[in-house]
């Protein structure tokens, strides 16, 4: 990993969200690898973002069977056209169009963006991955076993749902 300009570098490291790992920060609320990097920006603003969020392919995720190249594309294809709304999500307004690319195994989407302020530029990374992580898990196609990180998004879904159901949860109520 490069070296994070200072504020970044702060904002990072006394977040609660972010651990750091020997390549960088790590995220805690999300189940997938993720990659942060950062540099000085033009001006006064405190830097330019650099975010990878590596996603299994549909293929990849899907225990003990091969999902259909038709299929498969149509899921790469929605899930492109629902992370063109991910700066949505960002306080930024300052940024790059996502790049959403694959191979047999891995989908990566990188997000750039320049942030004013280092603490907004993390609060912008961890919403931005968030999004990134919400959005493939609308994607999950019912029908197949789902392995790794599909199964473990999945798992998490039903523990929240049962612990709503037996009242343990804090959601109030039953979800729909």
């Amino acid at each position: 990993m490069s070296e994070l300009p200072d504020p970044i570098a702060r904002e990072l490291e006394s977040h609660d969200a972010f651990d750091r790992t020997d390549d960088g920060y790590a995220l805690t609320t999300t189940v997938f690898d993720t990659a942060i990097e950062a540099e000085d920006a033009e001006g006064n603003r405190d830097g330019r973002f650099h975010v990878t969020v590596f996603l299994p392919t549909l293929d990849a995720a899907v225990a003990d069977e091969v999902v259909a190249d038709p299929v498969e594309n149509g899921w790469f294809e929605t899930l492109e056209r629902r992370l063109a709304d991910v700066f949505t999500v960002a306080q930024t307004s300052t940024h790059d169009d996502p790049v959403v690319e694959r191979d047999a195994d891995e989908v990566r989407v990188r997000l750039a963006y320049t942030a004013w302020d280092a603490g907004e530029g993390v609060a912008d990374a961890k919403a931005l991955i968030e999004f990134v992580e919400g959005t493939f898990a609308q994607g999950i196609i019912p029908g197949y076993d789902y392995q790794g990180e599909a199964a473990t998004l999945l798992e998490n879904a039903q523990d929240r749902g049962q612990q709503a159901a037996d009242g343990d949860g804090s959601s109030g109520g039953m979800p729909l």
